[in-house]
């Protein structure tokens, strides 16, 4: 089991200086708008990503007027402590240690404490465009395959270097092709095995999500999960050489694993064009808890669920079936926010939870 003990936060976003205890598989996180809630969960999953769920620049996540931010987190994992310690100072290299060992790439600690996030806002990985599907199921590979991980690195750097030639290209009126083919030859590699890998983890995702959407909507309706990508019927060096012409005269890579997308269905038709608002709410909860199981399939253990809002985005009924999956059904950690700590003790005493609430006040 993985299970989240101690949290001390240092100048972290609106955090002065804050420790938080957590003696409860259940914690329920509760105070007005603005208080910190959601930043609070951010700082969890700062402490399993190296980074923050909602900003790109860790710039965004220092106190204001500070120079830098700290956070601690005591872990224990199938009983052995994980101690994390990250420093981020300005015009620094951030510092991230597991038990006092320094990482000598941040990306070897992806996968070691697994999370998983649900926020207001992933909705969009329904409504909106296909770079918010392939971060999806980017998330839970790079947790499951250090190997994945290193591939989808070296990919975008690729891809990044072979869009800067094209531009460059362009602009000098000197197309260098030799260069061009070594480029397109150091893509092929990662590009491969990423198609593969999530061709694979959506085929073994499907059945999670429709039993997860189905247990939360009560509802017998079938959810379908296309892959869709341009190498399942072309190799990708063929549709780089076909792509060249059009490739340079618009100075990007029009073709890639970049491109891809989730094709997500409902009894046949284009999901997010015929789904109740219901339905949305209750498929990106099936989402998230195919990616919380499959976890826990390939490492043994449940990851830390983060639930950011919830109470506000379904109804009585899916928030009742939700609870019973996560806090009764599996041995899991589960932090939730609410603006109403009533509503959130009504929920635990409903269906026997002995759930934690931190009161937020400030």
């Amino acid at each position: 089991m993985l299970y989240l003990q101690q949290l001390a936060v240092t100048f972290f976003k609106n955090y002065e200086i804050k420790t938080f205890n957590f003696d409860s598989n259940a914690v329920g996180i509760c105070g007005r708008n603005g208080i910190g809630k959601t930043n609070l969960l951010d700082a969890i999953y700062y402490c399993s990503f190296t980074k923050s769920y909602f900003s790109g620049t860790d710039l965004i996540n220092i106190a204001n007027n500070k120079e830098g931010f700290r956070l601690q987190a005591n872990f224990k994992k199938n009983d052995t402590p994980q101690n994390i310690v990250c420093i981020y100072k300005l015009n620094e290299k951030k510092d991230f240690t597991c038990n006092e060992a320094p990482y000598e790439k941040l990306s070897h600690h992806i996968g070691v404490l697994p999370c998983v996030m649900i926020a207001p806002d992933d909705i969009e990985i329904i409504n909106g465009s296909s770079e918010l599907r392939r971060k999806y199921i980017d998330t839970i590979l790079c947790q499951l395959d250090k190997e994945y991980l290193q591939h989808l690195i070296n990919y975008n750097k690729i891809l990044q270097q072979r869009n800067s030639f094209l531009k460059q290209a362009s602009e000098r009126g000197n197309f260098d092709l030799a260069l061009l083919e070594i480029l397109d030859q150091q893509i092929s590699v990662p590009a491969n095995y990423i198609s593969q890998k999530r061709i694979e983890y959506t085929q073994r995702l499907l059945p999670l999500i429709n039993e997860a959407y189905k247990e939360i909507a009560n509802a017998d309706e079938q959810v379908n999960i296309l892959y869709q990508s341009q190498l399942i019927q072309e190799d990708i060096s063929s549709l780089l050489l076909k792509s060249r012409e059009k490739d340079r005269i618009l100075q990007r890579t029009n073709v890639g694993i970049h491109k891809d997308d989730l094709i997500i269905e409902l009894n046949l038709h284009l999901f997010k064009n015929i789904a109740s608002q219901g339905q949305k709410k209750s498929l990106l909860f099936a989402l998230k808890l195919a990616e919380y199981e499959i976890i826990n399939q390939s490492k043994g253990f449940y990851p830390i669920l983060l639930l950011d809002d919830v109470f506000e985005k379904l109804d009585n009924f899916r928030m009742e079936n939700l609870l019973k999956r996560v806090c009764v059904k599996n041995n899991s950690q589960v932090f939730f926010t609410d603006t109403h700590s009533d509503r959130l003790k009504l929920a635990f005493d409903n269906l026997g939870i002995k759930g934690q609430i931190i009161e937020l006040i400030g």
